[in-house]
C-alpha cells in the first residue's frame, strides 16, 4: 500500500492563509489557518504585504502537519489555490519584493485604464484575453509598480526582476528560488495572456510596457511544479489553479453548463462553457476553468468584488457584530417592514456594471434603521449581486437556464443567506458537506496528478449535497425586492463618483 496517504492543500486568500491535509478518501484530516494585515494607505488602494502572505502560509502548513501528527514523507504531492489578480515584483536575486503586493481589490490604476480606453483599444484586450479593461487585473497593476518604484523600470529591463501572482510567489519560496511558474487559470487573469493562443501576448506586453523576461512560465493546472524540502523531506508540488477555478474544481463542475458561486471576500460565479470560449455581451469575462494535459476548458465568470468583505465591515467598521457568524442572526432581528438596501461597492462595481469609480450606497434609511436593518441588507446585497451575475449568464449562454447553484465558500455556512440566496434567485441552491471546496480543487488537482485520487467521472461522483434550499418567498414580495434593487442600483451607477 502505498504509505503517501495525504494530501497538502494550501488556501491563500485575500484575508487569510489556509492549509488542509486531505487523507485518501478526500475528507479533511486537519487544516490550519491565520489572518494577516489589510493595508489601505489611501482610498481605493489595498495592498499586503508579500511576507505576510508567505510567513502565514509557510505556518500553518507548518501547523497542519504538526496538529496532524503526519511525516512530510506521507505527503504524496501539494496543491495551491491564490487569490488571483494580486500583484507581486521581486528582485530575482534576493527574492524581496520592491513593494507591497497590490492587491486585485486596488483602483489606483483606474485612470491609467480610463485612458487606455479613450485609445480604443479595450475590444483589442478582450479579444485577446477575455477580459474587461479594468484596475482589477495584473497588467496595469505592474505597470504601476514599474513606474512608481525607483529604478524597478530599469532592474525590469535588465531582467532582474520576477513578476507572479500570488501561486508564483509562494511556488517561488516553497522551491527557494528554482521554480518561476504559474498556470494557465492564474496566467488568464493577468490581462497579458492569450487565452485562445496559450501564451504570453507580445502586444498585450508592448501595450503595457511588460518585459517578457518578468513573467513566470506557464504550465498546466495539474503539472509538475518542483519540490519543496522545506518540511522535513521533499515533496512534489503538483497542482495550482486559482481560487474561483480551484472551486468550480471542487464542486466537480466538470460538465458544460454547471454553474457554481463562491462566497468568500468577494462573490464569483463560474459557468463551464467547455472548449467554446463563450463572447459575453452583458459584460462578463471569459476565462480558463481549468487546463488538463494541454486541453483547455474555459467558462463564464462574473466577479463580484464585495461580499463577505461586507460582513467584514460590519464588524471591523461599524462594530455592529462580534463575529461574522452574528450576522444571520442579527438579520433576523430585522423589521420587515423596513426595505433597506445596500450596495456594497466599496472598491467599485464588478460585474456586470464594471463601473471603477462607484462607492458603496445604503438606500431606504429611516429612522427605524438600526443595526438589525444594516445587516439584512449587507447580506440581501449579495444575493441581489448574484441575481444580476446569473441573468447575465442565461442571456450569453442560452443553453443554460434555471439551473442549479453550487455554492461554498464562509458565507454559505449561514442558512439565512443561503434560503435568501435562493429566494431572489427563484431556482434551488445546493450546498456540499465541505464548503471550503477551494482547497479541495487544488487537492484535486495534486490528488490525481500522484494517482492517489480518483478521475474526474469518479470524482464527481462522490460529490454530496448536505442541504438543498428551495425558493419560499411570495413571488410578489421577492419581485418588489429586486425591483427596488434595481433602482438603488440605477441611482449610484448614474450619480458621478469620485476616489
Amino acid at each position: 500500500m502505498n504509505a503517501k496517504k495525504f494530501i497538502l492543500a494550501i488556501d491563500q486568500g485575500t484575508t487569510s492563509s489556509r492549509s488542509m491535509l486531505f487523507d485518501q478518501q478526500l475528507l479533511v484530516t486537519d487544516q490550519s489557518q491565520c489572518e494577516f494585515p489589510q493595508h489601505f494607505p489611501e482610498p481605493g488602494w489595498v495592498e499586503h504585504n508579500p511576507d505576510d502572505i508567505w510567513e502565514t502560509t509557510l505556518r500553518t502548513c507548518q501547523e497542519v502537519i504538526s496538529k496532524a501528527s503526519v511525516e512530510a514523507s506521507n505527503i504524496a504531492a501539494i496543491g495551491i489555490t491564490n487569490q488571483r489578480e494580486t500583484t507581486i515584483v521581486w528582485e530575482r536575486s534576493t527574492g524581496k519584493p520592491i513593494y507591497n503586493a497590490i492587491v486585485w481589490q486596488d483602483r489606483r490604476t483606474a485612470a491609467l485604464c480610463d485612458s487606455l480606453k479613450k485609445k480604443g483599444v479595450e475590444a483589442l484586450i478582450s479579444a485577446k484575453t477575455g477580459l474587461l479593461l479594468d484596475p482589477y487585473f495584473s497588467a496595469t497593476k505592474i505597470a504601476w509598480l514599474l513606474d512608481n518604484v525607483a529604478n524597478a523600470r530599469e532592474k525590469a529591463d535588465r531582467g532582474e526582476l520576477a513578476f507572479g501572482t500570488v501561486d508564483s510567489w509562494i511556488l517561488w519560496n516553497l522551491t527557494d528560488g528554482k521554480v518561476h511558474a504559474t498556470d494557465a487559470t492564474n496566467a488568464s487573469r493577468t490581462m497579458l495572456y492569450n487565452i485562445h493562443a496559450g501564451d504570453w501576448d507580445d502586444e498585450l506586453l508592448a501595450l503595457f510596457n511588460v518585459p517578457r523576461s518578468m513573467l513566470p512560465s506557464v504550465k498546466n493546472s495539474a503539472d509538475d511544479f518542483g519540490t519543496t524540502t522545506l518540511f522535513g523531506a521533499p515533496i512534489k508540488i503538483y497542482g495550482i489553479a486559482g481560487d474561483q477555478q480551484a472551486a468550480a474544481i471542487g464542486q466537480a463542475c466538470f460538465d458544460v453548463g454547471m454553474m457554481k458561486s463562491t462566497y468568500g471576500t468577494g462573490c464569483f460565479a463560474l459557468l463551464n462553457t467547455g472548449e467554446n470560449a463563450v463572447v459575453s455581451n452583458n459584460r462578463l469575462l471569459t476565462t480558463i476553468a481549468y487546463q488538463l494535459d494541454g486541453k483547455v476548458t474555459y467558462a463564464l465568470e462574473g466577479s463580484i468584488f464585495i461580499a463577505g468583505a461586507a460582513v467584514q465591515w460590519l464588524r471591523d467598521g461599524l462594530g455592529i457584530i462580534e463575529s461574522a457568524e452574528q450576522s444571520g442572526d442579527l438579520a433576523l432581528q430585522a423589521d420587515p417592514n423596513e426595505q433597506v438596501y445596500m450596495i456594497p461597492a466599496f472598491t467599485g462595481l464588478g460585474a456586470p456594471w464594471w463601473d471603477a469609480d462607484a462607492r458603496g450606497a445604503i438606500f431606504g434609511l429611516t429612522r427605524n434603521t438600526g443595526p438589525a436593518e444594516i445587516a439584512k441588507a449587507a447580506l440581501e446585497s449579495v444575493c441581489y449581486q448574484t441575481l444580476d451575475l446569473l441573468t447575465a449568464m442565461h442571456a450569453d449562454w442560452t443553453q443554460s437556464q434555471k439551473t442549479v447553484l453550487r455554492v461554498d465558500g464562509g458565507m454559505v455556512a449561514s442558512d439565512w443567506t443561503m434560503q435568501c440566496l435562493a429566494d431572489i434567485l427563484e431556482s434551488p441552491v445546493e450546498r456540499p458537506y465541505i464548503i471550503e471546496t477551494t482547497a479541495m480543487g487544488a487537492a484535486w488537482l495534486a490528488g490525481s496528478k500522484t494517482g492517489l485520487w480518483p478521475d474526474q467521472l469518479e470524482f464527481a461522483g462522490a460529490w454530496k449535497c448536505q442541504q438543498r434550499f428551495e425558493p419560499i418567498m411570495a413571488k410578489p414580495l421577492r419581485d418588489e425586492k429586486v425591483a427596488n434593487w434595481n433602482e438603488a442600483i440605477t441611482r449610484l451607477t448614474a450619480t458621478p463618483q469620485k476616489v
